[in-house]
């Protein structure tokens, strides 16, 4: 089994580290941008025509299904990539997990890139899932670029600030960038309030991981013999994980079990 994972940066790491504990056995590509990124800032056309080639650089490996590991990717070249890509390679976009935040019932915070906070996309998720539950959506400037580049500091600044917008009341945060989930606990640890109930987290790796399995008729195997291979393309050349990747216990855990190829 192979399975692909695309992305401009390192954001992709919390949702190939799902798949690699569901299946330690699958082979994994990750298709990276470098030359791009940030895909952010970029318009919607340009991101998807980078996206594009991303996505023809890990096809070009022959995997069985090819996730997206970006909100952003998600929200502008979803479409474009599955007209270019399905049927015969399942395309899994990355979505905000607003609806199981939601359900949760307590009032919820979306903590997402400028971007994306605001947007019709987030907007309509918010419409179609969050019922009379009140959501608060939180704009977090430069956090995914400081994951991006492991930068300590400018971790801690962006976190502490996304916190202060953060209502007091909030039971539950929604991590809406992929980014965001490789510093969950610096994040749970920002927004808790001293007496209140566990703050509860709600990442899209795990789904997206899963999702990605059922497209391509397999069943989880966490028990199965850890020899899945890791393949890096880097704008479509061979390569390795950034340094950066091994700041996150994702990073260094795909480095110490998946043999490069």
């Amino acid at each position: 089994m192979k399975i692909a994972l695309m992305d401009s940066g390192i954001g992709l790491l919390a949702a190939t580290a799902a798949v690699r504990r569901l299946r330690p056995d699958a082979d994994l590509v990750l298709s990276l941008d470098p030359d791009g990124m940030p895909w952010g800032p970029r318009t919607p056309e340009d991101l998807t025509r980078r996206a594009l080639a991303v996505a023809e650089a890990a096809a070009a490996h022959r995997p069985e299904a090819l996730i997206v590991g970006c909100n952003t990717a998600t929200v502008h070249a979803l479409p474009a990539l599955r007209t270019l890509l399905e049927p015969a390679l399942p395309v899994i976009g990355t979505v905000p997990a607003i609806k199981p935040a939601a359900a949760g019932g307590g009032p919820f915070a979306i903590w997402a890139t400028p971007a994306t906070t605001g947007s019709p996309y987030q907007c309509g998720l918010i419409k179609d899932f969050a019922g009379g539950v009140r959501a608060t959506e939180v704009p977090c400037h430069g956090l995914a670029e400081a994951v991006e580049h492991a930068d300590q500091a400018a971790i801690d600044a962006a976190v502490a600030a996304a916190a202060a917008l953060t209502p007091d009341d909030v039971t539950t945060v929604v991590l809406g960038c992929t980014h965001y989930e490789l510093v969950a606990e610096r994040i749970r640890a920002a927004v808790q309030r001293p007496g209140s109930p566990p703050l509860v987290l709600h990442g899209s790796a795990g789904a997206v991981a899963a999702q990605a399995l059922r497209r391509i008729g397999e069943q989880p195997a966490p028990q199965a013999a850890a020899e899945g291979t890791l393949t890096v393309l880097l704008s479509g050349r061979r390569g390795t994980l950034p340094a950066a990747a091994l700041a996150y216990d994702e990073g260094r855990s795909l480095q110490e079990v998946s043999p490069a190829r």
